[in-house]
């Protein structure tokens, strides 16, 4: 059986992934529609290596008689048009923040909590968690499953792309500006990018945290299990594919860290890259491209009766928004959950 599919935001760095996703995992798509805003209809998008599709207005598509919708436009449009494909009967995947908190959309990770999506047919909408988040969780199930998390400490390394193409396009010209003697302004981000790190992604709060920490701990007590205490330190990095976050965990239990790599080396979705010796560490330049959670440095932290520290890496353009977005397509697939839709 196939499947009619519309990718919304399909000329955007997450929605061109989602189309190269889908065609490289060989979803069973019958027909794919690639859909954005109007100032890019007419435009072109691959899907695969043969397949060409001519972008379609958003405002305008039709949803009735499509099965899923990847969505990945932007929040303030998701806000409109995934309620509206929704109620059509087509099953929305959306990568944006606008659902993610809301008690009747499923949050999911499909190696973490795939048992969350029978909730979807409330909304017929299921949320695609934040980037820094999907990695971390992949990474914490076994070990929550094992030695039950209590508290987690989380510093991330996040890249440019993570604001988009456009924010890749900063750092680009940024860099290329320092070679010349060009001047540098600061548009995508709050001060220059290029060999600089910036602690400021998305808006701050009351409390001085930043809305992309905020994230990290209710998503990650949604997905996860709420008495997990989280706090997060969010910073952007020059580097253009690829998130990294080095995370400190304890543990109601006592736990080493044999122990720790042995469960992560059998979870699914991750892979363990830690050799204690230079170069025996995943880095963003080796997880670019890549689906997997990279874990490295895993190792003990004395300063907690149970506690370990380790690094974890993705590639936040696949694991952290496409892939994941279509791994739950296929969960929603396998669980034969499509023809249970809102009414």
């Amino acid at each position: 059986m196939g499947y009619r599919v519309a990718v919304v935001g399909a000329t955007g760095a997450v929605g061109r992934e989602m189309l190269k996703t889908l065609a490289e995992r060989r979803f069973p798509v019958t027909e794919v529609a690639a859909i954005a805003s109007g100032r890019s209809v007419g435009a072109e998008v691959s899907f695969g290596e043969k397949t060409v599709l001519t972008v379609q207005a958003l405002d305008r598509f039709d949803f009735h008689g499509w099965d899923i919708g990847l969505f990945s436009p932007g929040a303030a449009i998701s806000a409109i048009h995934a309620p509206r494909a929704a109620a059509s009967g087509c099953v929305v995947i959306d990568n944006t923040s606008q659902f993610r908190m809301d008690p009747d959309v499923p949050l999911v990770v499909p190696e973490v909590n795939p048992q969350h999506l029978a909730k979807f047919a409330r909304r017929n909408i299921i949320a695609n968690p934040n980037c820094s988040t999907i990695q971390m969780v992949v990474a914490l199930k076994p070990l929550h499953d094992r030695f039950t998390i209590r508290r987690v400490v989380v510093s991330t390394y996040q890249s440019v792309s993570g604001a988009g193409k456009e924010g890749m396009d900063e750092l680009f010209t940024q860099t290329r500006a320092s070679f010349v003697n060009d001047p540098v302004k600061p548009e995508q981000f709050t001060k220059t990018i290029a060999y600089n790190c910036i602690p400021h992604i998305d808006r701050f709060m009351d409390d001085g945290s930043t809305k992309e920490e905020w994230k990290m701990v209710v998503e990650t007590r949604k997905i996860l299990d709420p008495d997990i205490k989280v706090i997060a330190t969010c910073v952007r990095v020059p580097v253009f594919i690829g998130h990294a976050e080095a995370i400190t965990v304890e543990f109601a239990q006592p736990v080493t860290a044999a122990e720790a790599r042995a469960a992560l080396r059998e979870a699914p979705g991750v892979t363990v890259m830690d050799t204690r010796e230079d170069g025996g560490y995943a880095t963003p330049a080796e997880c670019a491209g890549e689906d997997a959670v990279f874990v490295s440095r895993i190792r003990k932290d004395p300063t907690v009766e149970h506690g370990l520290a380790f690094w974890c890496v993705a590639d936040n353009l696949r694991k952290g928004a496409a892939l994941n977005a279509v791994q739950i397509a296929e969960t929603l697939v396998a669980q034969g959950l499509l023809g249970r839709k809102a009414a």
